[in-house]
């Protein structure tokens, strides 16, 4: 066979081989950025209050200027005064709304969050929507103010005292007749909890530091928290969600960057074509806070704008209990027994 020919079937295989490559991410990327019923969602919300933490970036601002748009008044709770001021002013601008402020909240300060809380009651009416959306992931071995693991403490302790010192507002707006909605951002990475939420290294400080199961445990903790707070809310007309937002390229992967070897992070670059922009990865947050088919359906766990069903550790309910009481003791809600 002449040389010409044998360098034009191989040129001819490369091309078809990566335009194949090219044709599985395109679809691979149509399939992860969908669907879009949260922001398509018609709804207004003048007259509405809206809580989130962790809008300065990411998936929160996006759902926050969302929310801004429908003409709700929007409180962003953020860490960094000077972030925040950089979030709100793109908020107004993006949205057209001057209703959006800051309380400043670091959630790895509980004394910080009770700060947040007692700014807000004293001077809100009520609350509609609260937002527990910040979060870190796959931080070193670093502990919060208070002494606890960084990702379970700021994840999962700093937003549960926080929803417990809001509430009297939330049962305010529920008191008007309006249906209020907790929603809780998790993860999938729940899943990778293999035998339950682990009471005795709450803190994960037995052992060698796993600061990815430290992560999965604290969404795992998320999960169990709306499950017991749908439990004790039950009658209340306050409905509450927990959600998987899928795989976003934001600033919360920024330890992942420092984890990977060498050899993947020339990959970075196809991870972030397919994966979900925040815009995709705020769908499923407001779908639960504006669909009004599911504003009765407390406790569940979405993904996708859909229910899926989370990990079985993640259903049982005297874990979920006893997170509770321990989680009370730990913030200082109730004296250790």
């Amino acid at each position: 066979m002449p040389t010409g020919v044998t360098i034009g079937i191989v040129l001819a295989s490369i091309f078809g081989f990566l335009a194949f490559i090219f044709l599985v991410m395109v679809l691979l990327r149509f399939y992860i950025r969908r669907p879009t019923r949260g922001s398509d969602n018609p709804k207004t919300l003048h007259g509405k209050t809206v809580v989130i933490t962790g809008a300065n970036t990411g998936i929160g601002k996006v759902t926050a200027t969302d929310l801004a748009k429908r003409g709700a008044k929007v409180i962003i709770c953020c860490r960094s005064p000077e972030r925040a001021q950089e979030a709100i002013k793109d908020i107004k601008n993006e949205s057209g709304s001057q209703l959006v402020e800051n309380v400043t909240c670091d959630l790895a300060s509980l004394a910080s969050v009770r700060k947040c809380a007692q700014t807000i009651l004293g001077q809100e009416e009520k609350i509609d929507y609260l937002v527990n959306n910040a979060g870190v992931m796959w931080c070193p071995q670093w502990k919060t103010e208070d002494g606890f693991d960084m990702q379970i403490g700021t994840n999962h302790l700093g937003h549960f005292l926080l929803t417990q010192l809001l509430m009297p507002l939330i049962r305010k707006s529920a008191a008007s007749g309006h249906h209020p909605r907790i929603v809780i951002v998790s993860s999938l990475g729940h899943t990778f909890v293999r035998h339950g939420f682990c009471f005795d290294d709450v803190h994960m400080d037995k052992g060698e530091y796993n600061t990815v199961m430290a992560y999965s445990q604290s969404k795992l903790a998320n999960i169990l928290h709306a499950k017991e707070l749908a439990k004790q809310l039950e009658g209340t007309g306050i409905s509450v969600y927990a959600l998987h937002p899928g795989a976003i390229m934001t600033d919360l992967g920024r330890h992942l960057y420092e984890r990977l070897g060498c050899w993947a992070k020339p990959l970075l670059p196809l991870a972030t074509f397919v994966v979900k922009t925040p815009f995709y990865g705020a769908q499923t947050t407001l779908y639960c806070l504006l669909e009004d088919k599911i504003e009765g359906q407390s406790g569940l766990y979405y993904s996708d704008c859909d229910v899926k069903a989370p990990s079985r550790h993640a259903q049982d309910m005297e874990a979920a209990k006893k997170l509770w009481q321990l989680s009370e003791e730990l913030v200082g809600l109730k004296e250790s027994v």
